[in-house]
């Protein structure tokens, strides 16, 4: 008899959009882990994807306290996802490596592609908010780490640091510039630019999701008034088809009783 292991394995329930996310960061998570062990890199890259890796860490703890909060049976809840818990905690890179073992789900999911598609559409809001979380934290990353690189050495550049990449990733992003810091080469204005196209693509998605979120209740009231008067009509008909059959019943006695009448 084999024991399930149910950190490993994907339950039997379809993960929701938030879960499927915090799968797909584990796969970017780790190859950050990997770069920053294999990679060779520069002081300032390293300590760039190690800013990068910590930031994912605790996005990790934040979803597993909230899930930790939320659980019915918390010692259950702890039991089933400890796994992710120790691979929420930053700065060890041995722990890290667990997320391994999250990534083994996201290949059970590939498997099962068809029961994924039905709960995301189901939830779109969750799935547009993990979405935009996974896209936001993807980019950053690529963004921060390759403007680095491209631009780190080159003479007259002022991106020479991790913290100057991370800055100059979100205020790019979020279509602030400010200007402090820019790139000067070419390959950095290509980077800028998908990066400008990101974030705009970004604020009309999330000014999307804000229209949904104050327009839906309307919509839902509109719906609920529209089904109250379906089941009042039904209820009205289902009257009027009771009232009729005990009026017909009523007919065929007296015929019967009619027949009788005729038969003596």
């Amino acid at each position: 008899m084999t024991t399930e292991k149910r950190w490993i394995i994907q339950p039997e329930t379809p993960p929701t959009p938030f879960q499927l996310a915090m799968m797909l960061l584990s796969l970017l998570s780790v190859v950050v882990v990997l770069v920053l062990t294999f990679g060779g890199l520069d002081g300032e890259t390293r300590r760039l994807l190690f800013f990068i890796d910590t930031s994912i860490c605790l996005i990790f703890m934040a979803h597993f306290f909230y899930g930790l909060f939320k659980a019915e049976h918390k010692l259950s809840y702890f039991k089933h996802h400890w796994i992710d818990f120790i691979a929420s905690i930053p700065a060890v890179e041995a722990l890290r490596m667990a997320r391994l073992f999250q990534i083994l789900r996201v290949v059970r999911l590939i498997r099962m592609t068809r029961s994924l598609i039905v709960p995301m559409l189901k939830q779109r809001r969750q799935a547009t908010l993990a979405s935009l979380l996974v896209a936001l934290v993807t980019i950053l990353t690529f963004a921060s780490v390759l403007v680095l690189i491209v631009e780190s050495g080159v003479e007259g550049a002022n991106i020479e640091t991790a913290e100057d990449a991370i800055w100059w990733a979100l205020v790019t992003i979020s279509t602030v510039g400010y200007g402090d810091y820019y790139p000067i080469t070419t390959a950095g204005h290509i980077i800028g630019g998908f990066v400008i196209v990101c974030g705009v693509s970004f604020f009309g998605v999330i000014s999307g999701y804000m229209a949904s979120v104050f327009v839906a209740p309307d919509e839902a009231e509109k719906l609920e008034t529209h089904s109250e008067e379906i089941r009042s009509e039904l209820h009205m008909s289902l009257d009027r088809m009771e009232a009729n059959q005990q009026q017909l019943l009523q007919e065929i006695e007296s015929l019967k009783q009619a027949i009788k009448d005729t038969k003596k």
